[in-house]
C-alpha cells in the first residue's frame, strides 16, 4: 500500500471518529452520565471514601474471594482384554493406542477387532 493511500484512509478514519464524538458530545444520556459522575466524585471526596468502600457498603457479598476451584478426577480406566481369534494371541490395555491392536485393526479392520474384547 504506497505512504498516500495509507494517509488516506487514516484520515478517512479519523473523519469517521470526529464525527461519532460529535455525536457523543450532544447525546444527552453522555451529558447526564458525565454529571453523576462529577456529583460521585465529589460526595466521595466530600466523606473521604474510596470507591472499593462505597461497594462493599451497598453490596457486601461481593468481594467475598471465590473459592479455589475443585480439581475434577477423571474416572481410572478399565483394564479391556482383546483376543485374537486367528491366533489365539490376548492383549491387555487401558486404552485404544496399542501397537499390537493397531496393527490389528490395520489388518483385519476396527470392527472386527473391536468384536474380540473379553
Amino acid at each position: 500500500m504506497s505512504k498516500l493511500a495509507e494517509f488516506k484512509r487514516l484520515e478517512a478514519q479519523l473523519a469517521e471518529q470526529l464525527a461519532a464524538l460529535d455525536n457523543l458530545k450532544n447525546d444527552t444520556e453522555l451529558k447526564r452520565e458525565i454529571e453523576f459522575e462529577s456529583k460521585l466524585k465529589a460526595l466521595l471526596d466530600e466523606y473521604g471514601l474510596g470507591l472499593k468502600t462505597v461497594i462493599n457498603i451497598l453490596d457486601p457479598g461481593r468481594t467475598r474471594t471465590p473459592l479455589p476451584a475443585q480439581k475434577v478426577q477423571r474416572r481410572e480406566r478399565t483394564v479391556k482384554v482383546y483376543q485374537n481369534p486367528h491366533t489365539n494371541e490376548v492383549v491387555e490395555t487401558k486404552g485404544g493406542n496399542n501397537k499390537v491392536l493397531n496393527a490389528w485393526k490395520a489388518k483385519y479392520g476396527a470392527a472386527a477387532v473391536k468384536s474380540w474384547i473379553q
